[in-house]
């Protein structure tokens, strides 16, 4: 059913509907880093097929004044420019929005609607006009709807220009084409339409000190920060531009000055199982290594996955969710690897596992990660989704201190062996569970086996049931113990909402806080803590504790965290409501609210102690 348009300045939602393959890509980024550099608060989102070429692709703005940058399915605006999607898009407009589209050739009578405003603009003709080749008419047609949009959403046209001259200021034939394709669209809108539109834009300054990145280039860039040298591969949406990121940044960082020769080994396997062990070869050999994939990735790793956590070799893992099982939606975001990356592998294995909710907290916990899975000796993960992955986010500048100095956690030195009477990899004299390691060729007294089979505490082949079981215990104890370690969740609480709380996780946080505000304003407050590392920390079990009505908000089927939940924390299940939604699109304020209502007015449960 159609909603009915807000007017107002710089808060409004734009749906651009193009083809894949058509070069949209470009103009469309364009678009949004020119409101960002007005200063407006801004998020841009894809929304593409799996597809090389050919099938519908839609990029999503949304301009918010107060900074709420979660997906809005409210669109005031649409830039309808593919023909094939047209009565899907023309349907998504709000009661009382506008429509832009490419009157070249006129729309059939069974797409209008008389709630809405129809803009045509003869993109395709003008282009034919002024443009030679069927290529760069395709892409100038692009860059004229952004000029368009300049005049009717009162664009600052000196932005959008100086960003070009940026662009294009080696290719001066380029930079031509794109200023007369801008000036197109802006003269034809300004000479036909009443610009601007209702839902104009306002040159602001909240995007000061603040920068548009992806949660994947955010994360090479945490892992080049955190000592990263070794990555390996398996190319796989939507997790490949992390080793395009790691790659491009350690072009730049990680070649020596004097020799030219480069400090860092980047290696694309044959499948995901191979490049799993190479990142196991590396890490026990001392360097930070890393393989960014996928749920079905992981799926692959998984033997390897359990010969590092029973072998104790440190590495890190980076799952960008996306839509499942098997192939599923590769070009779709979801949590559906909560479980599988909280116990990956066959047997009984616990792990490390890290849930940022933005690009910002993915180039912090690439950090985090490093030191973890080398102070605890196990595979760590970071866990992120596509629509953190590949989407632009506006966020704090990152901060880099240049007095960082990693966690390598228990490493003997050749000087440290050379004390020592015996080392046995794997005897615990510490009592906090975790056993020194060694790196080979250090020292002689250092060598042990590597084993994934059967081993007791001292490094010795055992079928022994009882050692066998010593040294489960402590494996478990030790991942347990990193539950302090982990980032902490955040808690905001309010006065009024003690008796229901909310738990999420990841990219459901920036939805959850906007749903929160919205039913605060109305009188309606809940309390909320968002999970950022598992083992579970003693925080959340409070929080669980303190609230009688507990809802589990996540992006998943089969509600992964709020089993985690269960397994692990002293929770009664009586407490705990579910609100899911898994169809692919990143969760929405509408989502929130709507699945928590129904539990807001029902009486607390009490659990006896």
């Amino acid at each position: 059913m159609a909603r009915e348009s807000d007017y107002g300045v710089n808060d409004l939602g734009l749906k651009i509907a193009t083809v894949n393959g058509t070069g949209s890509a470009s103009a469309n980024g364009l678009l949004l880093q020119a409101l960002f550099r007005m200063g407006i608060p801004v998020s841009g989102k894809n929304v593409f097929p799996s597809n090389i070429q050919g099938l519908p692709t839609w990029y999503e703005i949304r301009v918010n004044k107060d900074g709420y940058t979660a997906r809005s399915p409210d669109f005031q605006l649409v830039i309808a420019m593919n023909p094939e999607s047209y009565a899907r898009d023309i349907e998504e407009v709000v009661s009382g929005g506008w429509i832009l589209y490419d009157n070249t050739r006129e729309l059939d009578d069974e797409f209008r609607r008389d709630d809405v405003t129809f803009l045509g603009i003869p993109l395709a003709d003008m282009c034919v006009e002024h443009f030679q080749g069927s290529r760069i008419r395709i892409l100038m047609k692009n860059i004229t709807y952004v000029g368009a949009l300049v005049a009717l959403l009162d664009i600052d046209m000196d932005v959008v220009k100086g960003m070009l001259q940026e662009k294009f200021s080696s290719k001066q034939h380029l930079m031509d084409a794109n200023f007369t394709a801008i000036e197109l669209g802006y003269t034809y809108a300004l000479e036909h339409f009443d610009c601007p539109l209702p839902i104009r834009l306002e040159a602001m300054d909240k995007t000061k000190d603040c920068v548009m990145v992806t949660g994947n280039a955010a994360a090479a860039l945490g892992c080049v920060y955190a000592g990263a040298t070794v990555g390996a591969w398996y190319p796989i949406t939507p997790a490949t531009s992390v080793m395009d990121g790691f790659t491009e940044y350690c072009r730049r960082f990680r070649v020596d000055p004097d020799t030219g020769k480069n400090n860092f080994c980047i290696l694309q396997a044959e499948d995901e199982l191979a490049a799993a062990g190479m990142v196991i070869g590396a890490g026990w050999m001392g360097a930070r290594a890393f393989s960014p994939t996928a749920g079905p990735g992981i799926s692959l790793m998984s033997e390897f996955i359990g010969l590092a956590y029973y072998a104790e070799v440190p590495c890190v893992f980076f799952n960008i969710q996306r839509t499942g099982p098997s192939t599923g939606m590769p070009t779709r975001t979801q949590q559906g690897d909560l479980m599988l990356c909280a116990y990956a592998s066959h047997g009984d294995t616990k792990h490390i596992v890290l849930f940022p909710a933005d690009p910002k907290e993915c180039f912090e916990f690439s950090v985090q990660a490093f030191d973890l899975a080398e102070r605890f000796q196990t595979p760590t993960f970071v866990v992120s989704d596509l629509d953190i992955g590949m989407n632009d986010w506006m966020i704090p500048k990152l901060e880099w201190d240049d007095s960082f100095v990693p966690d390598r956690g228990k490493v003997l030195a050749a000087d440290e062996l050379e004390k020592v009477e015996n080392f046995y990899r794997y005897l615990d004299l510490d009592g906090d569970h975790i056993t020194a390691r060694t790196l080979p060729g250090v020292h002689s007294k250092g060598a042990y086996f590597t084993r994934g089979s059967g081993h007791d505490k001292y490094g010795r082949y055992t079928e022994d049931s009882d050692a066998y079981v010593e040294v489960m215990d402590r494996l478990l104890a030790k991942v347990e113990s990193a539950a302090d370690h982990v980032p902490a969740p955040e808690v905001f609480e309010t006065d009024g909402g003690k008796s229901v709380g909310v738990v999420s996780v990841g990219g459901c946080h920036w939805a959850v806080l906007e749903a929160r505000d919205t039913l605060a304003a109305e009188g309606i407050e809940m309390d909320y803590l968002r999970i950022r590392g598992f083992p579970f920390s003693q925080a959340v079990e409070q929080f669980l504790e303190d609230h009688g009505t507990v809802i589990v908000i996540e992006q998943n089927r089969d509600e992964q965290l709020k089993n985690l939940i269960l397994l692990e924390t002293s929770c009664a299940k009586e407490k705990l409501q579910s609100v899911r939604y898994y169809g692919g699109q990143p969760l929405s304020k509408g989502h929130v609210i709507e699945g928590v209502t129904p539990f807001l007015t029902r009486e607390p449960v009490e659990v006896s102690q």
